[in-house]
Protein backbone atom coordinates (compact mmCIF):
# COMPACT_ATOMS: atom_id res chain seq x y z
CA UNK A 1 0.00 0.00 0.00
CA UNK A 2 1.50 3.29 -1.09
CA UNK A 3 1.36 6.41 1.09
CA UNK A 4 -0.90 7.99 -1.53
CA UNK A 5 -3.46 5.31 -0.85
CA UNK A 6 -4.05 6.74 2.61
CA UNK A 7 -5.83 9.97 3.39
CA UNK A 8 -6.51 11.87 6.58
CA UNK A 9 -10.08 11.84 7.79
CA UNK A 10 -11.69 14.99 9.25
CA UNK A 11 -10.25 14.13 12.62
CA UNK A 12 -6.85 13.16 11.21
CA UNK A 13 -7.24 9.36 11.48
CA UNK A 14 -5.66 7.40 8.63
CA UNK A 15 -7.58 4.76 6.80
CA UNK A 16 -7.25 2.93 3.53
CA UNK A 17 -9.24 4.62 0.78
CA UNK A 18 -9.77 2.29 -2.16
CA UNK A 19 -10.02 3.94 -5.57
CA UNK A 20 -13.54 4.89 -6.64
CA UNK A 21 -15.50 2.63 -8.93
CA UNK A 22 -14.69 4.00 -12.42
CA UNK A 23 -18.26 3.80 -13.66
CA UNK A 24 -19.68 5.51 -10.58
CA UNK A 25 -17.08 8.24 -10.88
CA UNK A 26 -17.77 8.71 -14.59
CA UNK A 27 -21.53 9.01 -14.05
CA UNK A 28 -21.29 11.37 -11.08
CA UNK A 29 -18.65 13.56 -12.74
CA UNK A 30 -20.50 13.84 -16.05
CA UNK A 31 -23.70 14.94 -14.34
CA UNK A 32 -21.91 17.36 -12.01
CA UNK A 33 -20.44 19.20 -14.98
CA UNK A 34 -23.94 20.41 -15.82
CA UNK A 35 -24.66 21.81 -12.36
CA UNK A 36 -25.69 25.43 -11.97
CA UNK A 37 -23.34 27.78 -10.14
CA UNK A 38 -24.07 27.97 -7.32
CA UNK A 39 -25.66 24.54 -6.98
CA UNK A 40 -29.26 25.23 -6.08
CA UNK A 41 -32.78 24.66 -7.34
CA UNK A 42 -35.26 27.39 -6.41
CA UNK A 43 -35.25 27.33 -2.58
CA UNK A 44 -33.13 24.16 -2.29
CA UNK A 45 -29.50 24.85 -1.40
CA UNK A 46 -27.08 22.01 -2.12
CA UNK A 47 -23.88 21.85 -0.12
CA UNK A 48 -21.13 19.79 1.47
CA UNK A 49 -20.19 19.28 5.11
CA UNK A 50 -17.06 21.41 5.11
CA UNK A 51 -14.91 23.07 2.48
CA UNK A 52 -11.41 22.32 3.80
CA UNK A 53 -11.34 18.56 4.24
CA UNK A 54 -7.83 17.26 3.79
CA UNK A 55 -8.98 14.54 1.43
CA UNK A 56 -10.73 17.05 -0.85
CA UNK A 57 -7.69 19.32 -0.95
CA UNK A 58 -5.22 16.49 -1.49
CA UNK A 59 -7.33 14.96 -4.25
CA UNK A 60 -6.63 17.96 -6.46
CA UNK A 61 -10.03 17.49 -8.07
CA UNK A 62 -11.88 20.64 -7.02
CA UNK A 63 -9.75 23.58 -5.97
CA UNK A 64 -7.43 25.20 -8.52
CA UNK A 65 -3.72 24.99 -7.76
CA UNK A 66 -3.56 28.66 -6.85
CA UNK A 67 -6.25 28.32 -4.13
CA UNK A 68 -3.84 27.67 -1.26
CA UNK A 69 -5.29 29.86 1.49
CA UNK A 70 -8.49 29.53 3.53
CA UNK A 71 -9.80 32.73 1.93
CA UNK A 72 -9.14 31.52 -1.61
CA UNK A 73 -10.68 28.12 -0.97
CA UNK A 74 -13.83 29.42 0.70
CA UNK A 75 -14.26 32.07 -1.98
CA UNK A 76 -13.92 29.43 -4.70
CA UNK A 77 -16.29 27.08 -2.88
CA UNK A 78 -18.89 29.86 -2.61
CA UNK A 79 -18.86 30.24 -6.40
CA UNK A 80 -20.00 26.63 -6.70
CA UNK A 81 -22.32 26.29 -3.69
CA UNK A 82 -24.71 28.61 -1.84
CA UNK A 83 -24.26 26.95 1.56
CA UNK A 84 -21.69 25.11 3.64
CA UNK A 85 -21.97 23.10 6.83
CA UNK A 86 -19.27 23.92 9.37
CA UNK A 87 -18.21 21.00 11.55
CA UNK A 88 -15.25 22.76 13.22
CA UNK A 89 -17.68 24.38 15.66
CA UNK A 90 -18.37 20.94 17.14
CA UNK A 91 -14.72 20.36 18.00
CA UNK A 92 -13.66 23.79 19.27
CA UNK A 93 -14.92 27.19 20.38
CA UNK A 94 -13.96 29.53 17.56
CA UNK A 95 -13.02 33.17 17.88
CA UNK A 96 -15.48 35.72 16.53
CA UNK A 97 -12.88 37.17 14.17
CA UNK A 98 -12.48 33.77 12.49
CA UNK A 99 -16.20 33.60 11.79
CA UNK A 100 -16.24 37.25 10.73
CA UNK A 101 -13.64 36.45 8.08
CA UNK A 102 -15.91 33.74 6.66
CA UNK A 103 -18.61 36.37 6.21
CA UNK A 104 -16.17 38.76 4.52
CA UNK A 105 -14.93 36.07 2.14
CA UNK A 106 -18.34 35.04 0.83
CA UNK A 107 -21.20 36.78 -1.02
CA UNK A 108 -24.31 38.03 0.74
CA UNK A 109 -26.47 35.14 -0.48
CA UNK A 110 -24.13 32.52 1.03
CA UNK A 111 -25.28 30.72 4.18
CA UNK A 112 -23.61 28.71 6.94
CA UNK A 113 -25.02 25.79 8.91
CA UNK A 114 -22.92 25.14 11.99
CA UNK A 115 -22.67 21.97 14.03
CA UNK A 116 -23.46 22.48 17.71
CA UNK A 117 -20.77 22.03 20.35
CA UNK A 118 -21.06 18.87 22.51
CA UNK A 119 -22.18 21.01 25.44
CA UNK A 120 -25.60 21.10 23.72
CA UNK A 121 -25.85 17.49 22.51
CA UNK A 122 -24.74 15.31 25.44
CA UNK A 123 -21.55 14.17 23.75
CA UNK A 124 -18.42 14.17 25.92
CA UNK A 125 -16.48 17.43 25.77
CA UNK A 126 -12.79 17.26 24.85
CA UNK A 127 -11.37 19.50 27.57
CA UNK A 128 -8.03 19.85 25.80
CA UNK A 129 -9.70 21.74 22.94
CA UNK A 130 -11.24 24.37 25.20
CA UNK A 131 -9.60 27.76 25.83
CA UNK A 132 -6.93 27.73 28.54
CA UNK A 133 -9.01 29.53 31.16
CA UNK A 134 -11.84 27.03 30.84
CA UNK A 135 -9.41 24.11 30.93
CA UNK A 136 -7.98 25.46 34.17
CA UNK A 137 -11.43 25.85 35.73
CA UNK A 138 -12.41 22.32 34.78
CA UNK A 139 -9.16 20.96 36.18
CA UNK A 140 -9.77 22.79 39.45
CA UNK A 141 -13.24 21.24 39.50
CA UNK A 142 -11.56 17.82 39.47
CA UNK A 143 -12.78 16.72 36.06
CA UNK A 144 -10.87 14.61 33.56
CA UNK A 145 -9.82 15.08 29.95
CA UNK A 146 -13.29 14.20 28.64
CA UNK A 147 -16.36 15.27 30.53
CA UNK A 148 -20.10 15.37 29.91
CA UNK A 149 -21.81 18.75 30.19
CA UNK A 150 -24.18 17.60 32.95
CA UNK A 151 -21.15 16.79 35.13
CA UNK A 152 -19.70 20.27 34.84
CA UNK A 153 -20.43 23.06 37.33
CA UNK A 154 -23.36 25.08 36.00
CA UNK A 155 -21.29 28.25 35.63
CA UNK A 156 -18.67 26.52 33.47
CA UNK A 157 -21.29 24.83 31.33
CA UNK A 158 -23.07 28.14 30.84
CA UNK A 159 -19.83 29.88 29.88
CA UNK A 160 -19.10 27.28 27.19
CA UNK A 161 -22.61 27.70 25.81
CA UNK A 162 -22.34 31.48 25.70
CA UNK A 163 -18.93 31.43 24.04
CA UNK A 164 -20.24 29.08 21.37
CA UNK A 165 -23.22 31.34 20.67
CA UNK A 166 -20.99 34.41 20.86
CA UNK A 167 -18.78 33.01 18.13
CA UNK A 168 -21.80 32.95 15.82
CA UNK A 169 -22.55 36.65 16.27
CA UNK A 170 -21.01 37.65 12.90
CA UNK A 171 -23.32 35.17 11.16
CA UNK A 172 -26.37 36.35 13.09
CA UNK A 173 -25.58 40.02 12.54
CA UNK A 174 -25.26 39.52 8.78
CA UNK A 175 -28.24 37.14 8.50
CA UNK A 176 -25.92 34.43 7.22
CA UNK A 177 -26.68 31.69 9.76
CA UNK A 178 -28.82 28.94 8.30
CA UNK A 179 -29.10 26.55 11.23
CA UNK A 180 -27.34 25.22 14.31
CA UNK A 181 -27.22 21.46 13.81
CA UNK A 182 -27.95 19.42 16.93
CA UNK A 183 -26.62 16.00 15.94
CA UNK A 184 -27.38 13.84 18.93
CA UNK A 185 -25.37 10.73 19.83
CA UNK A 186 -26.65 7.17 19.27
CA UNK A 187 -27.41 6.79 22.98
CA UNK A 188 -29.80 9.79 22.92
CA UNK A 189 -32.99 7.74 22.74
CA UNK A 190 -36.64 8.75 22.70
CA UNK A 191 -37.19 9.22 26.43
CA UNK A 192 -39.16 11.79 28.39
CA UNK A 193 -35.92 13.12 29.81
CA UNK A 194 -34.44 13.67 26.35
CA UNK A 195 -37.65 15.30 25.13
CA UNK A 196 -37.29 17.68 28.09
CA UNK A 197 -33.71 18.35 27.00
CA UNK A 198 -35.02 19.60 23.66
CA UNK A 199 -37.61 21.75 25.42
CA UNK A 200 -34.98 23.23 27.71
CA UNK A 201 -32.69 24.13 24.80
CA UNK A 202 -35.51 26.07 23.14
CA UNK A 203 -36.48 27.76 26.41
CA UNK A 204 -32.91 28.76 27.24
CA UNK A 205 -31.87 29.87 23.76
CA UNK A 206 -34.91 31.45 22.10
CA UNK A 207 -34.39 32.51 18.54
CA UNK A 208 -31.53 30.11 17.80
CA UNK A 209 -32.43 28.24 14.58
CA UNK A 210 -31.84 24.70 15.81
CA UNK A 211 -32.10 21.69 13.48
CA UNK A 212 -32.27 18.22 15.04
CA UNK A 213 -30.64 15.05 13.72
CA UNK A 214 -31.36 11.90 15.69
CA UNK A 215 -29.09 8.87 15.55
CA UNK A 216 -31.24 6.56 17.63
CA UNK A 217 -34.00 4.75 15.76
CA UNK A 218 -36.37 4.87 18.74
CA UNK A 219 -37.42 8.39 17.72
CA UNK A 220 -38.83 7.15 14.41
CA UNK A 221 -40.54 3.95 15.43
CA UNK A 222 -43.89 3.69 13.60
CA UNK A 223 -45.88 4.06 16.79
CA UNK A 224 -43.93 7.13 17.90
CA UNK A 225 -42.66 9.25 15.04
CA UNK A 226 -45.89 11.24 14.60
CA UNK A 227 -45.67 12.35 18.24
CA UNK A 228 -41.99 13.18 17.80
CA UNK A 229 -42.73 15.39 14.81
CA UNK A 230 -45.52 17.07 16.74
CA UNK A 231 -43.01 17.82 19.51
CA UNK A 232 -40.52 19.32 17.04
CA UNK A 233 -43.26 21.42 15.44
CA UNK A 234 -44.38 22.72 18.82
CA UNK A 235 -40.80 23.67 19.67
CA UNK A 236 -40.02 25.17 16.25
CA UNK A 237 -37.15 22.75 15.63
CA UNK A 238 -36.25 21.73 12.08
CA UNK A 239 -36.12 17.98 11.60
CA UNK A 240 -33.08 16.66 9.73
CA UNK A 241 -33.94 13.80 7.40
CA UNK A 242 -31.06 11.45 6.64
CA UNK A 243 -29.87 9.04 4.04
CA UNK A 244 -27.67 6.47 5.74
CA UNK A 245 -27.13 2.70 5.87
CA UNK A 246 -29.26 0.43 7.98
CA UNK A 247 -27.46 -0.76 11.08
CA UNK A 248 -27.25 -0.95 14.83
CA UNK A 249 -25.77 2.55 15.10
CA UNK A 250 -28.07 5.09 13.55
CA UNK A 251 -29.64 3.49 10.55
CA UNK A 252 -32.67 5.77 10.63
CA UNK A 253 -35.17 5.34 7.80
CA UNK A 254 -35.23 8.02 5.08
CA UNK A 255 -38.25 9.85 6.47
CA UNK A 256 -38.61 13.55 5.69
CA UNK A 257 -40.88 16.05 7.41
CA UNK A 258 -41.23 19.81 7.64
CA UNK A 259 -41.42 20.61 11.34
CA UNK A 260 -40.44 24.28 10.99
CA UNK A 261 -41.83 26.14 7.96
CA UNK A 262 -38.67 28.24 7.80
CA UNK A 263 -36.25 25.40 7.11
CA UNK A 264 -36.06 21.69 6.28
CA UNK A 265 -32.75 19.82 6.19
CA UNK A 266 -31.58 16.59 4.59
CA UNK A 267 -28.11 15.16 5.22
CA UNK A 268 -26.62 12.48 2.99
CA UNK A 269 -24.17 10.18 4.77
CA UNK A 270 -23.74 7.63 1.98
CA UNK A 271 -24.61 3.94 1.93
CA UNK A 272 -21.32 2.33 2.98
CA UNK A 273 -22.87 -0.37 5.17
CA UNK A 274 -19.58 -2.12 5.87
CA UNK A 275 -17.83 0.99 7.14
CA UNK A 276 -20.94 2.34 8.87
CA UNK A 277 -21.37 -0.79 10.97
CA UNK A 278 -17.69 -1.48 11.61
CA UNK A 279 -16.73 -1.15 15.26
CA UNK A 280 -14.41 1.80 15.89
CA UNK A 281 -14.47 2.73 12.20
CA UNK A 282 -12.75 5.97 11.27
CA UNK A 283 -14.73 8.87 9.83
CA UNK A 284 -13.34 8.19 6.39
CA UNK A 285 -14.32 4.52 6.55
CA UNK A 286 -17.89 5.38 7.51
CA UNK A 287 -18.44 7.99 4.80
CA UNK A 288 -16.46 6.51 1.92
CA UNK A 289 -19.31 6.39 -0.57
CA UNK A 290 -20.01 7.97 -3.95
CA UNK A 291 -23.69 8.06 -4.90
CA UNK A 292 -24.70 7.09 -8.40
CA UNK A 293 -27.14 9.54 -10.03
CA UNK A 294 -29.78 6.81 -10.05
CA UNK A 295 -29.60 6.62 -6.25
CA UNK A 296 -30.08 10.37 -5.88
CA UNK A 297 -33.02 10.34 -8.27
CA UNK A 298 -34.94 8.53 -5.56
CA UNK A 299 -34.57 11.63 -3.39
CA UNK A 300 -35.76 14.18 -5.94
CA UNK A 301 -39.45 13.79 -5.13
CA UNK A 302 -38.86 13.98 -1.38
CA UNK A 303 -36.71 17.10 -1.67
CA UNK A 304 -39.20 18.81 -3.97
CA UNK A 305 -42.01 18.07 -1.54
CA UNK A 306 -39.99 19.67 1.25
CA UNK A 307 -39.33 22.65 -1.01
CA UNK A 308 -43.06 23.13 -1.45
CA UNK A 309 -43.68 23.19 2.29
CA UNK A 310 -40.66 25.06 3.69
CA UNK A 311 -39.17 28.45 2.91
CA UNK A 312 -35.76 26.87 2.42
CA UNK A 313 -34.31 23.37 2.12
CA UNK A 314 -30.69 22.51 2.88
CA UNK A 315 -29.38 19.36 1.18
CA UNK A 316 -25.99 18.63 2.70
CA UNK A 317 -23.64 15.85 1.62
CA UNK A 318 -21.50 14.42 4.39
CA UNK A 319 -19.73 11.78 2.26
CA UNK A 320 -16.58 13.90 2.43
CA UNK A 321 -14.06 11.51 0.93
CA UNK A 322 -12.01 12.80 -1.99
CA UNK A 323 -14.45 14.95 -3.98
CA UNK A 324 -17.48 12.70 -3.52
CA UNK A 325 -19.57 15.23 -1.60
CA UNK A 326 -18.81 17.97 -4.15
CA UNK A 327 -19.86 15.76 -7.05
CA UNK A 328 -23.02 14.48 -5.40
CA UNK A 329 -24.18 17.90 -4.21
CA UNK A 330 -23.88 19.14 -7.78
CA UNK A 331 -25.56 16.00 -9.09
CA UNK A 332 -28.61 16.59 -6.92
CA UNK A 333 -28.93 20.17 -8.14
CA UNK A 334 -28.96 18.92 -11.76
CA UNK A 335 -31.49 16.18 -11.01
CA UNK A 336 -33.81 18.65 -9.30
CA UNK A 337 -33.82 20.65 -12.51
CA UNK A 338 -35.21 17.56 -14.20
CA UNK A 339 -32.34 17.07 -16.64
CA UNK A 340 -31.92 13.58 -18.01
CA UNK A 341 -28.68 11.78 -17.50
Amino acid sequence: MSPAARRGAKGGALALVPPPDPERLREASALAERAPQPARWHNVLCATAGWADRGLIQSGTFYPAEATTPEARLGYYARHFPLVEVDATYYALLAQDVVARWVAWTPEHFRFDVKAHPVFTQHPIDVGKLPADLRDEIERAGKGARVYAERLPAEIRGEIEQRFLGSLEPLLASDRLGAVLLQFPPWFGATRGNARHLEQLVDRFPGVPFAVEFRNKSWLLPERHARVFDLLKRLGLSYVGVDEPAGKVGGLPPITEVTNPRLAVVRFHGQNSEGWNKKAASVIERFNYLYRPAELEGWVGRVKQLAGEAESVHAVFNNCVRNYAVLNAKDLAVLLEGEQR
